[in-house]
């Protein structure tokens, strides 16, 4: 295998791109900003990124986090949270929170979590997979007649089954009002729940409420 060394200058400047695709994401339409634009963008979205950030997770209400969602974890309709709207100026005050798909003829409304076995998303019960399904409101089976809309049998690993779990969005001072950890402010698009390394972990590996490094004694 042929080693590749960088010279400092060049190290940089790979930083620099991984931290400007970390900041920008698809905002920029698949063209990178010229420095001025990138200056701009970041006047105008980081601060409110910092005040509106929304925390998603997916688990049972008032119990732990099952699942904390990141930047590419898949929705319902196979697109990542970071193909969602994210950010907002204000935050809108109806709950819950909907975060639509974002991908030119997507029709989700909302981002879904959808619990996975592996590399596999789990299966409806009708035996045909998210995909065979509308994202639309509903999840209705496009393969079959008999599914009312999709609904898995799986059981996670909290015990709790799939379908008494729910993904939630949240804002930092509901997220804290739930007695739940919220990180440090950062700049980064489509954060969703992530706060740590542990916050990659499911919860019930993580052993602590929510993935915020305080774990719990048992």
């Amino acid at each position: 295998m042929e080693t590749i060394y960088l010279d400092k200058s060049a190290v940089k400047a790979v930083d620099d791109y991984w931290e400007y695709r970390r900041i920008v994401g698809d905002d920029d339409g698949g063209k990178l900003f010229t420095p001025e634009q990138y200056e701009a963008y970041k006047r105008k979205v980081l601060p409110q990124r910092v005040k509106n950030r929304l925390y998603v997770s997916f688990g049972v209400p008032g119990g732990i986090d099952c699942k904390l969602i990141g930047p590419e974890t898949q929705c319902f309709c196979t697109h990542r949270y970071k193909q969602h709207k994210t950010d907002f100026e204000v935050v809108p005050s109806e709950r819950p929170l909907t975060l639509p798909c974002r991908v030119r003829g997507c029709h989700c409304p909302a981002y879904q979590y959808v619990p996975r076995i592996g590399p596999n998303p789990v299966h409806c019960r009708c035996k045909h997979l998210p995909q065979d399904h509308s994202e639309a409101t509903g999840h209705l089976c496009k393969k079959c007649t008999s599914c009312s809309g999709f609904q898995s049998p799986f059981t996670c690993l909290c015990g709790q089954a799939s379908s008494a779990h729910q993904t939630l969005v949240e804002t930092k001072l509901e997220r804290e009002a739930r007695g739940q950890p919220i990180g440090r402010d950062v700049p980064y698009a489509a954060m969703g729940g992530l706060i740590g390394f542990s916050s990659l972990l499911d919860g019930y590996l993580a052993l602590e409420p929510s993935g915020s490094g305080e774990h719990v004694t048992i």
